[in-house]
């Protein structure tokens, strides 16, 4: 029997293995329950008493080694396996696929680049604001039920500081510092603390205009606007005004453009209406021009804001909100090779 444990020790110290498999094999062999280092110890039943202790011992000492070597094979394979995914700089770099640009972020720059054409300029300002530009000086007295309207998230426990609830706060630092005429159009990031849903958020982004000058009208006004629909929609779009209220505007207006999927015919995108909500607008109202100090007896002028989500879910068919957030990359790269 010691010439048994002696040939396996042997046969162990001579095994080199290439792979985890082969590895495995040699474990099973030698350490598995039915392999050669259990039978040596089921044949040592039969061992005579004068030999159970050196026989015991040699077996114990075999089994340690058979232990040790396979671990000493496992490290070689690490090591190998390690210096094999050592990186070749000689070798070509992986393809890496070119992102697209965020739906949210094509449609601004389209919006954008429309109201550039007619001579609008670009305007941004902050998202962490001061009551007077995001409420007071926009017609929207203290305890005024309007203010109702925009669920606010305040930044700190003085009210008067608060994160935008609309980009009109940058439009009241245009009209604080600039001299009319004054054409602007003011993109941005607002937030409102309302449940978020497929079709509301606390956080989204808007892109208001404001035009004041002398002898600007309600015409210039819905001119401008269908202009807009017919370049961002197609040029058979139509546009119907309806009477609303905003503070910082009156006359107000919600605006509709006909429905490009249907053309005005009725459909589920639509409701059956014909037309699809994109925005609201109207005259600014003279105290809004005094309150930045403007003249309103001299200038008049007109203002209108659009939720750039809104107009996204329209131009390209989407019906929850909340996917413009998730950066999921199937959503993501549907939107690859738009402008």
């Amino acid at each position: 029997m010691l010439e048994r444990i002696k040939e396996l020790q042997k046969e162990i110290e001579e095994r080199i293995v290439k792979s985890a498999e082969e590895l495995e094999e040699v474990r099973i062999k030698y350490l598995s329950k039915k392999g050669e280092i259990s039978r040596l110890m089921d044949d040592f039943r039969n061992v005579s008493a004068d030999q159970k202790k050196e026989i015991g011992a040699a077996i114990n000492t075999l089994k340690n080694f058979a232990l040790d070597k396979i671990s000493l094979l496992k490290e070689g394979l690490a090591e190998q396996t390690a210096e094999t995914k050592k990186l070749d700089l000689t070798l070509p770099g992986d393809p890496m696929k070119a992102g697209t640009r965020h739906p949210i972020s094509i449609i601004k720059n389209e919006i954008l680049e429309i109201f550039k054409r007619l001579g609008f300029v670009i305007s941004e300002g902050p998202e962490i604001e001061d009551d007077w530009h995001v409420f007071s000086a926009l017609n929207f007295p203290e305890e005024h039920p309007a203010r109702d309207m925009q669920d606010t998230f305040f930044i700190t426990r003085n009210p008067d500081i608060l994160l935008r609830t609309h980009t009109s706060s940058v439009q009241v630092h245009d009209m604080e510092t600039m001299q009319p005429p004054i054409r602007t159009v003011t993109p941005g990031r607002v937030f409102r603390n309302e449940a978020i849903s497929y079709r509301a958020h606390c956080m989204f982004h808007q892109i208001e205009g404001l035009y004041i000058d002398e002898n600007v009208s309600f015409a210039d006004l819905k001119q401008t606007l269908l202009y807009f629909a017919r370049e961002l929609f197609g040029e058979k779009s139509e546009i119907r005004m309806r009477p609303s209220y905003f503070p910082f505007t009156e006359p107000s207006a919600e605006v509709d453009v006909s429905c490009s999927i249907c053309g005005g015919k009725g459909c589920n995108v639509c409701k059956y209406s014909g037309w699809l909500e994109i925005l609201g607008c109207g005259m600014v109202d003279p105290n809004v021009l005094e309150a930045s100090g403007i003249d309103s007896k001299k200038y008049t002028g007109f203002a209108f804001g659009m939720g750039i989500e809104r107009i996204a879910m329209l131009k390209y068919g989407i019906n929850d909100l909340r996917l413009y957030f998730e950066n999921d990359v199937r959503f993501l790269n549907q939107f690859e090779g738009a402008n």
